[in-house]
């Protein structure tokens, strides 16, 4: 059973993900999200069939190489599946504007498997429904990129949009990418609660792209 944003997470599946639709917030020069019905029932025809389109780094997605590596970047059709899959730590950074070396070195005894999700601030404006984009969302800093590189991790995750700032952003997905960290973004973490967990993330297998929305599952280690 998947719970839903509201419920209880205590020994069972936890939805990570983000619902698709139009009034979810968008990457300042994105396409948005839209659903269009190509044929429904209510109009005569024998099924209803419908149409989307958005970006692929829309809501809940990830991010892999080829996204700011254009000639030796994997596509993600070619990282293994067992990236998105297997333990990770979910960490809590409440009241901090930026997430540094610092507070991630600070958690550090907390970290010991190969996938890292970082709930902040951002998790509350989820928790609030704000649809518009908000700039100065709580991102990874350079020096944290660099931290997490030399970890061995294999996924980092985050609660907003982009991992990276507007001003950095482009720095810090670089650095976690040129390394072979896949990037997990736009998670809802406001019902998680900071501890080990399985992470079941499973991205639209989209041969040649630089990223794909994902629909990602946690379930509390120990549960089954």
């Amino acid at each position: 059973m998947i719970i839903n944003r509201t419920a209880e997470s205590t020994g069972e599946m936890i939805d990570i993900s983000l619902p698709l639709h139009s009034r979810q917030p968008t990457w300042p020069d994105g396409t948005g999200f839209s659903l269009r019905w190509t044929k429904r029932i209510n109009r005569g025809d024998r099924v209803n069939n419908s149409h989307v389109s958005f970006d692929v780094h829309f809501g809940t997605h990830i991010d892999v190489p080829y996204h700011f590596f254009d000639t030796d970047g994997l596509t993600v059709d070619q990282v293994p599946v067992d990236s998105f899959v297997g333990p990770c730590t979910v960490i809590d950074l409440p009241d901090v504007k930026e997430v540094t070396s610092t507070e991630l070195l600070k958690a550090a005894a907390d970290i010991y498997t190969e996938r890292l999700l970082i709930r902040t601030d951002n998790s509350r404006l989820w928790e609030a429904g704000i649809s518009e984009f908000r700039s100065d969302y709580t991102a990874v800093s350079t020096d944290a990129a660099h931290w997490i590189t030399r970890q061995g991790l294999r996924l980092v995750g985050i609660d907003y949009l982009s991992i990276g700032n507007i001003e950095s952003g482009r720095d810090v997905h670089r650095i976690l990418l040129g390394a072979g960290v896949v990037i997990l973004e736009g998670l809802d973490l406001s019902h998680v609660p900071p501890g080990h967990y399985e992470l079941l993330c499973l991205p639209l297998n989209i041969v040649g792209a630089e990223g794909a929305p994902a629909r990602a599952i946690l379930r509390p280690i120990g549960q089954r």
